[in-house]
């Protein structure tokens, strides 16, 4: 940045220009710091065990596994941090990434793995394992690359800082390139840790045979198998880029005949899908989708409850509970004190009943209460609701600690559905039901009383809202949402507990719609893929699940606060609402380039 002055001009009455000049990406200060960062980052996964853990996961065999890809991703991350062009301040010209801008990622790169470096000297010196039992010597011999300590740690700087290069240099690359390769290395790496699944879906296609080129016999994908999966989908990516967007316009310019009959032929597909998918994917695969349509049914209710209505209920397991209890009391012959033994779907009705009530019950005392309050007030609610099916008071009738056992399975004609995939196409229909009551809810005048109550209860209470009758309608149909998925839950299980019931439930269900999108149907769907579906298929993760949700949540709200796929609307607010609180004062500049002003 230049300051100037005309010539020939008094100095008090000369105006000043201001001439700004593109800015690097290249800031030493900058690269040093996100290294030590990256570094400590590092040295935690290894001392916490994760690298250790996840090196029996073999990805790429023989050389490439998922404790390495955990320890490699770190320094290519922030090598990619470090090569970002500063922010673009008003009335600047826009800065252009130039080659000396991989220099942030190599600095960042190479103080990342000397960190590392210095964990693995520093271990057997001053016997850190007395105090992180994690350092053993197969993690030094992991970090070391199963080399000479000098010419391990050589090499694990060395490729630390080559990482941290290749993830500045990404930056130099045209979009469409950058993009394609990401989304490529991705998807291999995908479909590397979801081995299980794949192998399963080949031989449920009849295609086993596909499963011995592409896999090797100790698992992972051999190394031919890997370069043709990448080149393909590279090459797919590369093309299908601007075909994309053609094929989108043109569906757009269609007249409305033809894309309502183009989206029923996609409705008819996706149930095709659905009808064949258990089927295909075997018992096990089938049992994870059971689960994450539980989480899935629970995720469309508590959506309603605070990604709409903006109500913050941290004890939603309530009325899960309420559900799976009013179902069991009512089919099991084993019922204590009231056994009516009616079918699944006489017992349904009263399950509504219940769980409607159990809504209004919790969303009287707290109709005045908002925020912080309102969160603890539920918390509460869901407590007391664990602690009364656990209490000696109510074990007349609902067993205490011992529960409800011998709960039958959910009939359909002379059919019994108990199997994982038989219990899927029940599931399915109620997420289905679930999904489209909340689709139509969203635009409906309940819903936009609900958003406008979200946004400021007492500007939607002087519009005329009733802030009552909206809010119990909101906890209320949470409720039975929550209570259809406590009664197939208790059918599935064929017992419930009182321990089943924790808190547990609701944080779990409350992360899924904050990753998928606050709000947002589809967004909730893929939040349960992710965080219910991910850690039932890697087996790997279960130890360190909780420790992912941290992460994934603190994530999210620095990178993707409005989800990962939000409502157009939710994420529009919450982009203007970052704006204008990362916009300073306007800088009045003049730029280098000639249509500056």
């Amino acid at each position: 940045m230049a300051v100037s002055r005309s010539p020939g001009t008094p100095a008090l009455e000369q105006p000043i220009v201001i001439t700004a000049f593109p800015s690097s990406a290249f800031d030493i200060r900058k690269s040093i710091r996100l290294g030590l960062i990256a570094g400590l980052i590092l040295v935690l996964i290894s001392a916490m065990g994760l690298v250790e853990s996840f090196d029996d996961r073999m990805l790429i065999d023989p050389i490439l596994s998922l404790g390495y890809v955990l320890l490699f991703l770190v320094p290519l991350l922030v090598g990619h941090i470090a090569g970002r062009l500063p922010p673009l301040l008003e009335g600047m010209p826009a800065p252009e990434h130039r080659p000396r801008d991989v220099l942030g990622g190599l600095v960042s790169g190479t103080v990342a793995s000397i960190l590392l470096a210095l964990l693995v000297i520093a271990t057997p010196v001053f016997d850190l394992r007395t105090l992180f039992i994690n350092l053993s010597p197969t993690l030094v011999g992991l970090l070391t690359l199963n080399q000479g300590l000098a010419s391990g740690l050589l090499l694990l700087v060395a490729i630390g800082a080559t990482l941290g290069t290749i993830g500045s240099a990404l930056h130099l690359l045209p979009d469409k390139w950058r993009s394609a390769l990401v989304k490529s290395v991705t998807w291999v790496l995908g479909i590397a840790l979801l081995q299980d699944l794949v192998l399963q879906l080949l031989r449920g296609l009849g295609l086993s045979f596909a499963s011995r080129l592409i896999f090797t016999v100790t698992g992972g994908l051999s190394i031919p198998a890997t370069v043709l999966i990448f080149g393909i989908l590279l090459g797919a990516q590369l093309s299908i880029k601007t075909k994309g967007e053609s094929l989108a316009t043109r569906f757009a310019r269609l007249p409305d005949s033809r894309k309502r009959r183009t989206l029923y032929a996609a409705g008819v597909l996706l149930l095709v899908v659905i009808v064949v998918l258990p089927q295909i994917v075997g018992p096990y695969i089938s049992e994870v989708l059971d689960l994450v349509g539980l989480f899935l049914l629970m995720g469309f209710g508590l959506n309603i409850v605070v990604g709409l209505a903006g109500l913050l209920d941290l004890g939603y397991v309530a009325f899960f509970a309420v559900g799976a209890y009013t179902m069991a009391v009512l089919v099991s012959p084993s019922s204590p004190g009231f056994a009516p033994q009616l079918t699944f779907w006489l017992a349904l009705p009263f399950v509504v009943g219940t769980a409607a009530l159990a809504g209004i019950l919790v969303g009287l005392p707290v109709l005045r209460m908002r925020g912080d309050y309102l969160a603890i007030v539920t918390l509460g609610f869901g407590e007391i609701a664990r602690l009364l099916a656990q209490s000696d008071w109510l074990k007349p009738f609902l067993g205490g600690a011992q529960g409800i056992l011998r709960i039958p399975n959910i009939p359909v004609g002379p059919i019994e559905l108990h199997t994982p995939p038989q219990l899927f196409y029940p599931i399915a229909a109620f997420v289905a039901l679930a999904a489209y009551t909340s689709w139509r809810l969203q635009d409906s005048r309940i819903g936009r009383a609900w958003m406008a109550m979200r946004e400021d209860e007492d500007v939607a209470e002087a519009m005329g809202i009733n802030i009552v009758t909206t809010k119990l309608l909101a906890f209320v149909i949470g409720a039975i949402l929550a209570g259809f998925s406590g009664a197939i839950f208790a059918m599935k299980i064929g017992s419930v507990f009182p321990h089943s019931f924790n808190l547990i439930f609701s944080l779990t269900v409350l992360v899924i719609i904050i990753v998928g999108g606050l709000g947002s149907l589809r967004g909730v769907a893929l939040g349960a893929l992710v965080i219910v579906g991910l850690p039932e298929l890697l087996r790997e993760f279960n130890e360190f699940r909780f420790l992912f949700y941290g992460i994934i949540l603190v994530v999210m709200m620095r990178l993707k606060p409005e989800g990962l796929l939000p409502r157009a609307r939710r994420a529009r607010e919450i982009t203007e609402e970052e704006r204008a609180q990362d916009v300073g004062m306007p800088v009045t500049a003049t730029a280098a380039d000639p249509g500056g002003t």
